[in-house]
């Protein structure tokens, strides 16, 4: 199931949503349409969210996650035990597994491409993070810790559907592997042994992959930055991604806060690099030669054919400070697979 060819290209999952997807998301959210009705509405804008995939030249694509509200919610949504929490989401009864999460839309998205196909999770480490109350969760999960080996099976459950749906990849989003080991995430969720958590969070993910065959897997990591905020050293988790069992280790690598390419010297042998190569934030299309430019420098610490291009990030439509249209992320899609194409005549 591996990408064949050299520089494939892919995305992380997220295309910025029309005003027309946010409302008919927000309405089901709210009751004031039913599951099925806006899965009939829903159903025409991914048709176009997958053929502007294909006309930009991705080899991998996803259904732009038109479906989801965001995309730790979409756990939420799907698993029995949750309620509204202020910001997203929070556990308050034992899960129990009612329907799929994201297959049913893979096998929507199969029957429509001849492209190869990749399913996103979000992972149990940033579930529990964000899922899991002190005050509310208590009763149902005493600790975080336990809520998160709690969702393992539940994740594993979901995968074998994903990977009976037709999905070639299934991607795994996990930003906390990168925000611990930075000094604000640490002070603001009172993470004191820092090394017990990516420990924890690594652990997590092998016991969510092991033994997943017929797919490619893989594990996206982000800074989840805000206004350009300076991020830790990447050097600094190289370590424990090495610890990891996966087959794709997905990074982020054109902003300018993300740390130096140098830190590529100490990537693991085993996987291959997802090299983030667009900019999710600068608005302003990258050049092909630009993006190529970035790839063959980090073909400096990493071979050629263990490198695939993607953006940084999702584009994600609900981040307030991340405006970008839907006709700028394909400007933007379009100059990394025109760059790939360039990667191609000067590395075959």
């Amino acid at each position: 199931m591996r990408m064949a060819r050299l520089f494939p290209t892919t995305v992380i999952g997220s295309l910025p949503q029309p005003a027309r997807v946010r409302e008919v998301i927000d309405d089901r959210r709210c009751g004031r349409i039913s599951e099925e009705d806006a899965s009939r509405l829903l159903d025409g804008a991914v048709e176009i969210s997958l053929a502007l995939q294909e006309r930009a030249g991705l080899d991998e694509i996803t259904d732009g996650e038109w479906r989801r509200l965001s995309y730790v919610a979409v756990f939420a949504e799907r698993v029995g035990g949750f309620e509204e929490g202020s910001q997203t989401p929070v556990v308050v009864a034992p899960m129990e597994y009612h329907r799929p999460i994201v297959a049913e839309e893979i096998r929507f998205v199969r029957r429509r491409t001849r492209r190869r196909v990749k399913a996103t999770l979000p992972g149990p480490y940033l579930v529990g993070r964000r899922l899991w109350d002190h005050e509310r969760s208590r009763a149902a999960y005493p600790t975080r810790e336990g809520f998160m080996e709690a969702c393992v099976p539940l994740l594993r459950r979901e995968i074998e559907l994903i990977r009976e749906a037709g999905a070639d990849t299934i991607q795994l989003d996990e930003p906390w592997l990168s925000r611990l080991v930075q000094r604000r995430y640490q002070e603001r969720e009172g993470i004191g042994d820092v090394q017990s958590e990516l420990d924890r969070c690594a652990g997590l993910i092998n016991q969510t992959l092991d033994g997943i065959e017929g797919m490619d897997t893989g594990v996206h990591l982000c800074h989840a930055h805000r206004g350009r905020v300076q991020v830790g050293h990447p050097e600094l988790i190289m370590p424990t991604l090495s610890r990891l069992r996966a087959g794709i280790l997905s990074m982020e690598y054109a902003t300018p806060v993300a740390g130096p390419l140098q830190a590529l010297a100490r990537f693991p042998e085993g996987p291959r690099l997802g090299f983030g190569c667009i900019d999710r934030y600068e608005r302003r299309a990258e050049r092909p030669e630009e993006v190529a430019a970035r790839v063959e420098e980090a073909m400096r610490y990493v071979g050629k054919e263990r490198i695939v291009l993607h953006p940084d990030c999702g584009f994600v439509p609900s981040d307030p400070d991340n405006p970008m249209t839907l006709d700028e992320a394909c400007r933007k899609l379009k100059a990394m697979c025109r760059a790939a194409e360039m990667l191609r005549e000067r590395h075959g």
